[in-house]
């Protein structure tokens, strides 16, 4: 099914909220390829010559061990300070952007779109939220912490209400309503898709 009519679109949410697995559902219900923001920053500071030198001068000389790099090392320089985040940021972000506008993507997959300033690159937001117990739960199990853990993890986000004000479309992905629905309504009203497709107007 052919969803390209120009129309840029971002899919974001907080963590635990689910917005990689309706990137999924978009994938295997309609085709659709979505750009995936944190992928591409992970493979860009792993391969990009000049984001390697750049994070190298800022991070300093312990950033990549042996061609690799040195997440710890990353880290460490990230949880100093927010200035130290701000700076790494302004190197990744950018390239990131660019890796977008080439990929000839459409829909992209982003958790910070609106601290990375990335809603400029789209057209219409698409926000996946859930309850935020069962965030916890999800990020808990996930990736094996704490609640405390999970908490200050979460903390650290735009709150989930922020983020669906500033929102166009909302999935609610609470175990109990249909995630296929809701996507195929959106789509439907973003005119992506004829009406016949739809479930409900």
């Amino acid at each position: 099914m052919n969803l390209d009519n120009g129309m840029k679109i971002a899919i974001t949410g907080g963590i635990g909220s689910g917005k990689s697995y309706v990137c999924k559902k978009l994938r295997s219900l309609l085709g659709v390829e979505v750009f995936d923001c944190d992928a591409a920053a992970k493979r860009l500071m792993r391969t990009d010559t000049q984001m390697i030198q750049q994070l190298t001068e800022a991070i300093g000389p312990d950033t990549y061990v042996d061609g690799k790099l040195n997440k710890a090392a990353v880290a460490r320089f990230l949880l100093e300070s927010d200035q130290h985040t701000s700076i790494v940021n302004q190197i990744v972000h950018p390239a990131v952007a660019n890796d977008f506008r080439a990929s000839g993507l459409n829909w992209m997959e982003c958790a910070i779109l609106y601290e990375s300033g990335f809603d400029r690159l789209v057209d219409r937001v698409i926000c996946v939220t859930a309850p935020d117990e069962i965030r916890l739960r999800r990020v808990m199990e996930r990736d094996h912490i704490t609640e405390e853990k999970a908490k200050e993890w979460m903390a650290k986000q735009m709150p989930q209400e922020m983020v669906r004000e500033k929102a166009d479309y909302e999935i609610v992905n609470d175990g109990q309503r249909n995630i296929e629905e809701q996507l195929c309504n959106i789509v439907h009203r973003l005119h992506l898709i004829p009406d016949r497709t739809a479930n409900t107007e």
